[in-house]
């Protein structure tokens, strides 16, 4: 596990994706895998090929002359496209009471920010972003629910999330897209990785259904 830094921050992104850049290079066919998060990279290799000794040293080295990403800031937006509503995101109405705004002020705080994928987990393709609009800030439910439908776009703390699969969950759901967010079919399963820049689009439920989203309402989910 190599630590980078000890606070959440967007600025972070730029040297972990460069950090994910040089270990695919150092280590070949000898790394399993890399999962970045939002201060740190786990290096996963194979110890029957490479010693831990050997892969400390080169990780080391790495470091010493690490830069920072300089395509990280431009890369391309990916667009999820949101339907906002009360039925699919019951707790529109307590966002925009815990901010004193309206519901559609709430829709325009949230989707008008541009945002960074700071790390993938809790869920296949489930993908952690940020940085929310402070008056968005919330707390994340008392009670979580048992079931959240695939899809649910969700405000937690400062960070936003969309559920890529039916789950538990307790954060406040707001919206949700039809975007298939994991497949295993799809080289890198997951549609939004680490270091990506994410737009949230809201759309109209005609949209919604044409682009394959589910309508049932929480209720009936």
């Amino acid at each position: 596990m190599v630590r980078l830094f000890d606070a959440i921050d967007e600025a972070n992104m730029p040297w972990l994706t460069a950090l994910v850049r040089e270990c695919e290079a150092a280590f070949g066919d000898e790394l399993v895998d890399l999962v970045p998060s939002y201060t740190t990279l786990l290096v996963i290799f194979d110890p029957l090929r490479l010693s831990p000794a050997e892969a400390r040293r080169r990780l080391v080295a790495l470091l010493a002359r690490l830069t920072p990403d300089e395509d990280a800031a431009d890369a391309p937006v990916k667009e999820l496209p949101v339907w906002y509503d009360a039925s699919v995101g019951p707790e529109l109405a307590r966002l925009a009471e815990l901010a004193g705004m309206s519901r559609d002020a709430v829709i325009a705080c949230h989707s008008e920010r541009t945002y960074r994928v700071f790390a993938l987990g809790f869920a296949p393709g489930f993908a952690f972003m940020g940085s929310v609009d402070a008056r968005l800030e919330a707390p994340r439910l008392d009670t979580p629910r048992r079931r959240v439908p695939a899809g649910s776009v969700a405000v937690a703390g400062r960070q936003t999330a969309a559920y890529p699969a039916v789950t538990p969950g307790g954060w406040n759901l707001i919206g949700r897209t039809p975007a298939v967010l994991f497949d295993r079919d799809r080289e890198g399963f997951s549609l939004l990785q680490v270091g990506d820049r994410v737009r949230f689009v809201p759309i109209e439920r005609a949209e919604f259904e044409r682009l394959g989203g589910d309508p049932r309402p929480m209720e009936e989910s």
